[in-house]
């Protein structure tokens, strides 16, 4: 358990911590849903409704695991719920893209640079949901494979296999729009 939050959970001061959660990794688990809903309102709705998930939880947090794996734990889950729910299945939200406009003092370098991102995460929020959480924690969370596996609940063989077949179908996906 991260030290900053054990003290928060041992005095049952729940409002403050979760405002240092969100303060902390607010920002992280909107990219996380982003992800896997691939809408940039749907993905700060389910964010919030994450965080009051995970303020309603605080009293079973055991501290087996560090607080952020046990945040992203409810993340996934949440928005795994949330694409097997008939909102997903029957409402056509609008395909828009991640908005984060470029500053007026960035180079053309810096911009060139930024588009290529773009075009890789786009090619990544393609991806199926299984291959797009593993890469989205590997590369983009910095994980390890364990990790990523006590994430995912599935074995590390598993992760591997994922990570590979989804590096087979980014290679092939970006071939294609070259």
């Amino acid at each position: 358990m991260e030290d900053w939050a054990a003290d928060f959970i041992e005095t049952k001061d729940y409002e403050t911590l979760i405002d240092e959660i969100m303060q902390e990794y607010g920002t992280e688990i909107l990219k996380l849903v982003y992800t896997y809903v691939r809408n940039q309102q749907t993905a700060e709705d389910l964010t919030q409704d994450i965080f009051v998930k995970c303020y309603r939880s605080l009293h079973t947090y055991n501290g087996e695991s560090k607080l952020r794996t046990w945040l992203w734990r409810i993340a996934i889950n949440q928005c795994k719920d949330y694409l097997k729910s008939w909102d997903y299945r029957h409402i056509t939200p609008s395909n828009d893209q991640w908005t984060d406009t470029p500053s007026s003092e960035e180079t053309e370098y810096a911009v060139i640079k930024k588009e290529e991102e773009s075009e890789l995460f786009s090619a990544v929020i393609n991806l199926p949901v299984n291959y797009r959480e593993v890469i989205y924690f590997y590369y983009f969370e910095e994980l390890s494979i364990d990790e990523i596996a006590r994430i995912t609940s599935c074995a590390a063989g598993t992760v591997k296999t994922r990570m590979r077949r989804a590096k087979q179908l980014l290679k092939a996906g970006l071939k294609e729009e070259l």
